[in-house]
């Protein structure tokens, strides 16, 4: 299948050149990389949304549009066919303050299937209504109600991590404008879309005598503890005015994994590092997530009583649904996962059972399990530990690889077909082939596992793959030493497409500035391709 880019038309660039208006506070220089360069709440003038817009949770009929004001203000979103807004509905969001560190979201609704929506954010003050801040423009593509449409979307994950920040020097976070210029209908953040416990310093040496610059805010100089700390990481990766301009063209589906919180951290975990007053992750965690939830447009509405919850399926039309994990909130504790018996595994009983029944029930074509961590890469904590599924013992399944077991099973002996998994937290890049043929657990389907990222972060070498499943490693790209800086190495994106005609899923892995390293089509209702 041809690779087929979808280049905005003029009238399209000309609406997203709005959405990058922001103040110089916010912009990147040289002079930005040893000062805070997050705006300070003024006291006087307009609202002002100079952290950009950005949409998630969008469907064939409905979005959420996200936007934060530099003080309390009110929420004004207009919707129109057309960059003129000529003709256009008014939607009136919420009054957003301190409460949500001035982060707010309004819902839209009763959309087109498989449109362009331009849009624009107004703040309001909440005491003057004619005192109304510079709007802020954006546009998206609703999900598609005719299978004939296709759809194609990208994927990577870990963001400014291993201190590597946001270098102007090299452009700042260049790879998003790469991907911005792929036109995809939607990106996949795969976990690790901050690193609150990786503090940044404001130079590094690297081995060839290059200095590395970061960008530096107060948040990003110590590890976060407090729900503000974290509101920082979270804020940090918007002062890059890549990241600003993807936000207002390409909608997101974003998931958490541990860096968001603390590195290889599972509940109930209690801290051994001198860095945090806080040792109980927990508190941790929910701190983080309020934040998360602050910054990422998710609807609180995720079919579940519990509106923390981030396991969702996302419906992208007739050909996709995808399957958002959180392999991080129900897991066991991190330990030599070699027990015989294992219920909570790394999803957790109630998850694993919402999957089975949420994959069973699907018509899509396609089911992407958007995994925060691989099957069958060996991920360690320590010594003698594991942080993801497998744990380096290639026989019959043990610790948390009975719960994938079980689950691989279920699609077998259910019929489901078109079930591919992505995934990144390795960062490198890379496409594994599971077969019952090279297994010592048999009882399944074949199917791929793609790797992706990092997207902004430190490159490590390939990890050992685990014999349970069967992985065959058809393709690695990796560098051969660890924490390689991002102007040493590129980083790595992966990106998903389903031809409207022939319902194919060609996946290709992407290296920034270098094009297409491997790809791979996939035909429905077929296995072990």
């Amino acid at each position: 299948m041809p690779y087929r880019p979808r280049v905005p038309s003029p009238a399209r660039r000309a609406v997203l050149r709005g959405s990058l208006l922001a103040p110089a506070a916010v912009a990147l220089s040289p002079a930005t990389a040893n000062a805070t360069a997050a705006p300070a709440l003024a006291l006087a003038g307009r609202p002002e949304a100079s952290w950009g817009v950005q949409v998630g949770s969008v469907t064939s009929s409905s979005a959420l549009v996200w936007v934060r004001s530099d003080r309390p203000a009110r929420m004004l979103v207009e919707t129109s066919a057309t960059p003129s807004f000529r003709r256009c509905r008014r939607w009136h969001g919420p009054l957003i303050g301190p409460g949500t560190d001035h982060t707010g979201t309004t819902p839209l609704y009763g959309l087109p299937a498989g449109e362009q929506i331009h849009y624009r954010v107004t703040l309001t003050d909440p005491g003057d209504p004619r005192r109304t801040g510079r709007p802020v423009h954006g546009t998206f593509r609703t999900a598609p109600a005719r299978r004939r449409d296709g759809v194609r979307f990208l994927w990577s994950g870990d963001i400014a991590g291993q201190g590597w920040g946001i270098n102007p020097d090299i452009g700042g976070y260049r790879v998003y404008e790469e991907m911005r210029r792929l036109d995809p209908d939607f990106f996949l953040c795969s976990g690790d879309s901050v690193y609150a416990d990786g503090p940044l310093e404001a130079s590094v040496t690297l081995p060839d005598g290059r200095v590395w610059r970061n960008v530096m805010t107060e948040e990003k100089a110590k590890v976060a503890e407090t729900l503000d700390e974290y509101r920082g990481n979270f804020r940090y990766n918007l002062l890059d005015a890549n990241v600003r301009r993807f936000n207002a063209q390409v909608p997101s589906v974003v998931q958490w994994d541990d860096h968001e919180v603390r590195n290889n951290w599972y509940p109930g975990q209690i801290l051994d590092d001198a860095r945090y007053t806080e040792k109980n992750v927990d508190i941790l965690a929910a701190r983080s997530l309020r934040a998360f939830h602050e910054y990422v447009p998710l609807s609180p509405s995720y079919g579940s009583a519990r509106p923390s919850r981030l396991y969702r399926v996302v419906h992208h039309g007739p050909l996709l649904d995808v399957f958002v994990l959180d392999m991080r909130s129900y897991r066991n504790a991190n330990s030599p996962n070699r027990q015989p018996d294992d219920a909570t595994g790394i999803l957790g009983a109630e998850q694993l059972r919402w999957l089975k029944r949420s994959l069973a029930a699907s018509r899509a074509v396609w089911k992407v399990i958007a995994s925060d961590m691989p099957l069958g890469l060996v991920v360690p904590d320590g010594a003698t530990d594991f942080e993801a599924v497998a744990q380096g013992d290639p026989g019959a399944p043990l610790g948390r690889e009975l719960q994938i077991a079980e689950l691989l099973r279920f699609v077998k002996h259910r019929g489901i077909t078109g079930t591919v998994w992505l995934t990144a937290d390795v960062h490198y890049t890379s496409a594994q082939h599971y077969a019952p043929e090279r297994a010592a657990f048999t009882d399944f389907a074949p199917f791929w596992e793609f790797v992706s990222g990092p997207l902004a972060a430190g490159g490590f070498p390939a990890n050992a793959l685990d014999g349970t499943f069967g992985p065959d490693r058809v393709f690695v790209r990796a560098p051969d030493r660890a924490n390689v800086s991002p102007m040493e190495s590129p980083q790595y994106f992966g990106e998903a497409e389903i031809d409207g005609d022939s319902a194919e899923l060609t996946v290709r892995l992407r290296a920034e500035g270098g094009g297409v390293l491997f790809t791979k089509t996939l035909r429905p209702g077929r296995v072990g391709q």
